[in-house]
């Protein structure tokens, strides 16, 4: 079942990150643990990178109708903002590629 959830974290003096997207309960649940960068996306030099945990979501929806309509309203599920989805580190996704060629 699809949530609607919010993304936030903290980066002290740097400013702070924030999102809405689409997913459901097990792919949040397989991010925890991993390592997402960012970038430079709070300026110059900021660098921001960290290890998801549960507690930079919050779910905002279970609505299904409402949820499908933000999907294809925005093309996606990233509503706005940061979705810690597409900044996952690239070594997760060597690791989550040899996993799945591994299950094939």
């Amino acid at each position: 079942m699809l949530k609607l959830y919010s993304y936030f974290v903290d980066c002290g003096r740097e400013g702070e990150l924030q999102g809405l997207f689409v997913a459901d309960d097990e792919n949040v649940q397989n991010l925890v643990g991993k390592e997402l960068y960012f970038g430079s996306v709070l300026g110059k030099y900021s660098e921001i990178s960290g290890t998801f945990e549960l507690d930079d979501v919050t779910v905002e929806s279970e609505d299904q109708e409402k949820i499908g309509w933000l999907i294809e309203t925005f093309e996606g599920h990233t509503i706005s903002g940061y979705n810690p989805f597409e900044y996952v580190g690239e070594e997760e996704e060597i690791e989550d590629e040899d996993e799945q060629e591994e299950s094939i």
